[in-house]
């Protein structure tokens, strides 16, 4: 969500936030407004013409009209500064039919919570927006023509100019902090269940994780010592018995089972919870775990410092997924996985050039998307039929060090 992402752009230092997209994004977020303005300087043009019963009358139709049409039109520019999609608060109707739909409308929360936003954003949010904008664009560039007026010395008009280009960067800050808290209310209103769905989902995510964690260490410390204890005891058993002996030769086998029962306990606890990526992070992790795919894999993961586990934990997982799909499904000579830390947030790239034709709504992915939209992610797919595939993965976090 902006609030997070814009906050870790901002934190980088004022370079970094106004090279990042995010003071575009929040003026164009803000711009957007304009469409309540147009309405509010209509109802008021309406009633300087046809008197104000008329108008008020207008106003009240024009609102139950349209109240749901203009809170698809905020969720919709939520989009803007927030990664996540804002879900669609209204109950389907119980059967077709104008009737059913107006009746469903009528008794649920969701519309009047709309109607209600409706008015405030045409009687006063829609000011405030655009009052701020004029005011992060006008008053820096007035100061900043200070050179050019009539009249105006060098000496007179350098100091204007510099106040001019200092101010700049002060109400693009100021602006991304506004349409962060505006678009945090709009949600809160338009769409109050995400909230509790991604908290619902993070608290499933962290359970999930524990108990990962739980049967890593119970393989560890039980199954994994016990199988090196009777490989152990089988070598010394054969030690004891006569070489080319039927007993030494059921020995071996069975030491040689052993063997490939501890290789493969040793492969399913690195599947589980892989230690690389505790002890060495992120970068180390999907190295390990490319040198080990069936296709090649060309890795460039450039990473400033160890992120938080919980994105270190979902991006691997995303990787490993996505390699195994690429594996198994693909038919590719060759995939790539891309990682870097841009704009306060961890972006990965993993590819392939196969036959393309990925299943979105698969299993799969389909779970990978839910895991990123946990840490306020977004994850894109394209694959078209014929390939190549390419998987975008961007996950807000703060560099740890």
């Amino acid at each position: 969500m902006l609030a997070r992402t814009a906050l870790a752009a901002m934190t980088r230092g004022p370079a970094a936030f106004l090279r990042s997209s995010w003071p575009w994004r929040s003026l164009a977020y803000l711009l957007c407004s304009a469409v309540h303005a147009v309405a509010a300087c209509a109802a008021i043009y309406a009633a300087y013409a046809y008197g104000t019963g008329v108008a008020a009358l207008a106003v009240v139709i024009a609102l139950a009209v349209l109240a749901l049409p203009a809170a698809a039109f905020e969720r919709w520019r939520l989009r803007l500064v927030d990664r996540a999609p804002a879900g669609n608060p209204h109950a389907e109707p119980p059967r077709p039919g104008p009737r059913a739909w107006l009746a469903t409308r009528i008794h649920e929360q969701a519309t009047w919570r709309d109607l209600g936003f409706a008015v405030v954003a045409v009687s006063v949010m829609w000011w405030m927006d655009i009052g701020l904008v004029s005011s992060a664009l006008w008053l820096p560039l007035l100061l900043m023509s200070g050179p050019f007026q009539p009249g105006m010395t060098p000496s007179q008009g350098l100091p204007l100019l510099v106040a001019g280009v200092l101010l700049l960067p002060l109400f693009a800050y100021l602006m991304a902090a506004w349409a962060g808290t505006r678009a945090l209310v709009t949600r809160a209103v338009l769409a109050p269940g995400d909230a509790e769905i991604i908290r619902s989902r993070a608290r499933l995510v962290d359970a999930f994780e524990a108990e990962r964690r739980r049967i890593e260490r119970d393989l560890h410390d039980g199954a994994q010592q016990r199988l090196v204890s009777l490989s152990m005891k089988i070598g010394l058993a054969r030690l004891d018995v006569p070489p080319g002996s039927p007993v030494e030769a059921r020995l071996a086998e069975a030491h040689e089972e052993a063997r490939h029962a501890l290789a493969e306990l040793r492969e399913l606890i690195r599947g589980v919870h892989p230690q690389v990526l505790t002890d060495r992070g992120l970068g180390a992790a999907v190295g390990d775990v490319a040198g080990r795919s069936a296709v090649p894999v060309d890795v460039d993961v450039s990473l400033p410092g160890r992120l938080p586990r919980a994105v270190e934990v979902t991006a691997f997982y995303v990787v490993s997924e996505a390699l195994a799909n690429i594996a198994k499904h693909s038919g590719a000579r060759r995939g790539f996985v891309r990682g870097r830390v841009r704009d306060g947030a961890l972006v990965l790239e993993i590819g392939d050039d196969g036959v393309g034709g990925a299943d979105p709504a698969g299993t799969g992915l389909a779970g990978l998307a839910d895991r990123v939209a946990v840490t306020d992610g977004m994850m894109t797919l394209s694959s078209p039929a014929g390939g190549p595939t390419s998987l975008r993965v961007e996950i807000p976090c703060q560099v740890c060090g």
